[in-house]
């Protein structure tokens, strides 16, 4: 097989395992044998293009669960503010203003304290080179 259609098929194979649920599966979707496929995702070429193939379809993902954000927050809050829901709910609707509002605010310290050990490192920076 040539070099070209060995990566064309590892491209495939990467594509297969992302929309099937085994490599079993991916492999009987682009026309190989369990045994080829187990070969490619051995190689170092495969694990590698597949962990960005992961991270690219995570990040989408991700994407579009930050532009529901605003209705999730809204949601949550109505559950917490309606007083013919059960207790329970409007509880868990509390927890949650809280979790995810103590989570924002470390984030918020965390990059402040970054910021600043960056602005400290490219002073350290700037007066070992004067």
């Amino acid at each position: 097989m040539q070099k070209g259609s060995k990566a064309r098929q590892r491209e495939k194979l990467v594509l297969a395992m992302l929309q099937q649920p085994n490599l079993e599966k991916a492999a009987a979707s682009i026309g190989i044998s369990n045994a080829t496929a187990w070969r490619i995702t051995n190689t170092p070429e495969y694990q590698q293009e597949f962990r960005q193939a992961r991270r690219a379809a995570f990040s989408h993902a991700t994407a579009r669960l930050q532009s529901g954000a605003g209705a999730a927050a809204s949601a949550i809050l109505k559950a917490m503010l309606d007083q013919s829901a059960p207790a329970a709910s409007r509880v868990r609707a509390a927890d949650l203003v809280f979790q995810h509002g103590a989570k924002g605010l470390e984030l918020e310290d965390i990059e402040a304290r970054v910021a600043e050990l960056e602005r400290a490192a490219d002073a350290s920076k700037s007066d070992e080179h004067e």
